[in-house]
């Protein structure tokens, strides 16, 4: 009979497991679809600033910006994206591996020329642990994506990169593709690479737009309007990807919470059975006991 006791608690045990995963999935979906929504209110203005940046570069007109200078690399800057709270999956893990992947691309430049910006404590931990120091602390940002914040952020890298303080920028993130698949990308964000800025704008233009030319007038000139945007693309490259991070966590806890209720379910029910059975068992070893002795 104690066997019997150790499998019904042993149900109870799992049916409470079952209730707080069925719970961080509610939760995990309400945070989800209001990422989606901040998305989708953000995305309508990044595609037409790329858009108008793209029509600009269509034209003949020079212009030159310290953004888009090409040099050696001595000094590399870093920025990752992870969450602050685990129970994601694999989220964390693999952005860790990642960073961990593309340190070992600049070993040879040695760890004082390597500055990593972690956005989110997990990532934040990781690199404590690879014996980094981290470039500030971010933990609040990727809980609560702002775009001031995110301002900040970039006005710093823009800023390190134009006083020649680093010489290459590259971002690690997860980009929602859709609620079952998270990207993990590593991208180049200093010096900014705009025929990658103009295919993304061309992507995301209808196909019955594609062929229609903006024909501006602009004042002082063509190149002096470049200059001053490509600050703004670059910030509101920072916000986005924050964005993008952010709504791949809340999928991917949702995503490994469903998992995780789903697995409860199916333990219940073996266990369930497990525990008929052994019921059953000892009843009838109880009959034929009770049947032997009244034979005697």
């Amino acid at each position: 009979m104690s066997s019997l006791k150790e499998v019904k608690n042993r149900i109870s045990s799992v049916k409470s497991t079952r209730q707080i995963t069925s719970a961080m999935k509610m939760v995990a979906s309400a945070k989800l679809h209001k990422a989606q929504g901040r998305i989708g209110n953000m995305l309508p203005y990044q595609r037409k600033l790329n858009e108008i940046l793209t029509n600009f570069l269509r034209t003949d007109a020079s212009f030159e910006s310290p953004y888009t200078e090409k040099r050696p690399v001595t000094r590399v800057a870093v920025v990752a994206f992870s969450s602050n709270s685990s129970l994601c999956g694999a989220f964390n893990s693999n952005v860790a591996k990642m960073l961990e992947r593309t340190l070992e691309d600049y070993q040879s430049l040695g760890k004082e020329n390597i500055l990593i910006y972690p956005v989110g404590r997990k990532v934040e931990e990781a690199v404590k642990k690879m014996g980094y120091v981290p470039q500030g602390s971010y933990q609040v940002m990727a809980d609560k994506p702002s775009y001031v914040e995110a301002y900040e952020l970039a006005e710093k890298l823009m800023h390190e990169f134009v006083e020649k303080q680093i010489d290459h920028v590259e971002l690690i993130y997860h980009h929602f593709k859709s609620m079952g698949s998270q990207v993990l990308l590593r991208e180049n964000y200093l010096p900014i690479d705009l025929t990658q800025v103009a295919q993304e704008a061309a992507e995301d233009v209808p196909e019955d737009a594609r062929s229609f030319n903006n024909d501006y007038i602009v004042e002082p000139s063509v190149g002096e309007l470049i200059a001053e945007l490509l600050p703004k693309v670059l910030s509101q490259k920072i916000f986005t990807v924050l964005l993008d991070s952010n709504t791949s966590e809340h999928a991917a806890r949702m995503l490994a919470m469903q998992t995780a209720t789903d697995n409860a379910n199916e333990l219940i029910q073996d266990l369930t059975k497990q525990y008929n059975k052994s019921r059953q068992q000892a009843i009838t070893n109880e009959l034929l006991d009770i049947i032997g002795g009244s034979l005697k």
